[in-house]
């Protein structure tokens, strides 16, 4: 059985084509789409029809990817970038009108829970009781469980790429009092998901998202072609020393260093103040870097359940939207502030 996997990030358009033994999800093809959506945003916080325009042919441009290696319309899903644009509506209907897609947009609660599916399917349960923390570049994921779906998931308005635009406006490298803004404002939303955190007493923390692995090579993990089997250990002292050097560089100073892509440049320092926050406020010394997230997690759950719980995302909106932007079903899921932790 061969099944693909559409995700609509802030920056990228991912597609990940698998083929499925025995219920794991083995890739085959992989491909990717720099749109920067993010980057795109008006002052109004809309999309607007020329970034819908570039989701659009990217999202074609997928399809077809996914039918030459012979597999089915992927199941298409987007994140902060679509779920916070104030003309989501209008996105998801030029979406399915031009591409045939119904865009799934998950909320944050949702992505949290996934990923934690994802990871831990990876990681296995020999890691024991298991915390999860994923920087994206709209939103902050973290989970804690100790089976198969998480008891405890929030998101939380962190991304990386939001907290660059909002904090660090007037410079390059930003001033001494827009860290100093950014670390105030990261450890009071923080506050109340790390005290969980620390309370539970997590067995393994792990990471995911881009953000953490460039993070991870920055500090002397193995780099991406050595493979996922690889051990990366992401240790809180030496994040602490790699947030000390790019303090002080520029955006194009950092593109220049180990790991940091030049896409991702510009959000590296406040993606690494999250990051090392958040392991300190919750008492957490290191973080294992861990290659499945969230499009894994869509997969497993789509494999373990069938596919009428990726039907019912829409139908009954457990965790999607509808084509006009609303949530559909009686409990929609919220973006879990610092001051309410479920």
């Amino acid at each position: 059985m061969r099944i693909s996997v559409l995700d609509t990030g802030s920056n990228t358009v991912r597609l990940a084509v698998c083929d499925v033994g025995d219920g794991v999800p083995l890739p085959v093809h992989t491909a990717k789409w720099k749109l920067r959506l993010s980057e795109q945003v008006g002052s109004d916080g809309c999309l607007g029809e020329e970034a819908t325009e570039h989701l659009v042919k990217a999202l074609n441009a997928a399809v077809e990817t996914a039918r030459q290696w012979d597999a089915p319309d992927p199941l298409a899903f987007a994140t902060a970038v679509v779920r916070d644009a104030p003309d989501r509506a209008d996105v998801l209907r030029a979406v399915h009108s031009r591409t045939g897609l119904r865009l799934r947009v998950l909320p944050g609660e949702a992505e949290a829970r996934l990923t934690f599916l994802g990871a831990r399917r990876w990681m296995g349960w020999r890691s024991g009781p298991l915390a999860l923390f994923d920087i994206g570049g709209g939103s902050f994921e973290v989970a804690f469980g100790r089976g198969r779906t998480p008891e405890f998931a929030a998101a939380l308005p962190l991304g990386a790429n939001r907290l660059t635009n909002e904090f660090f406006t007037s410079s390059d490298p930003p001033a001494p009092s827009e860290v100093a803004a950014l670390r105030r404002s990261v450890r009071h939303q923080l506050r109340d998901v790390s005290a969980r955190i620390r309370w539970e007493h997590p067995q393994t923390a792990v990471a995911t998202s881009r953000t953490f692995q460039q993070l991870g090579r920055l500090c002397g993990t193995a780099p991406g072609r050595h493979g996922p089997f690889v051990e990366r250990v992401l240790h809180r002292r030496d994040l602490r020393h790699a947030i000390d050097r790019l303090v002080l560089l520029s955006v194009a100073e950092r593109a220049g260093l180990p790991g940091i892509s030049a896409p991702r440049a510009r959000q590296s320092l406040a993606g690494a103040i999250v990051g090392h926050s958040v392991m300190k406020l919750s008492g957490v010394k290191s973080l294992v870097i861990c290659p499945w997230a969230l499009r894994e997690g869509i997969l497993l759950r789509y494999l373990e359940d069938g596919a009428d719980w990726w039907a019912d995302l829409e139908r009954h909106g457990e965790w999607g939207q509808g084509l006009d932007g609303t949530a559909g079903g009686p409990r929609p899921l919220r973006m879990a502030r610092a001051s309410s932790v479920p």
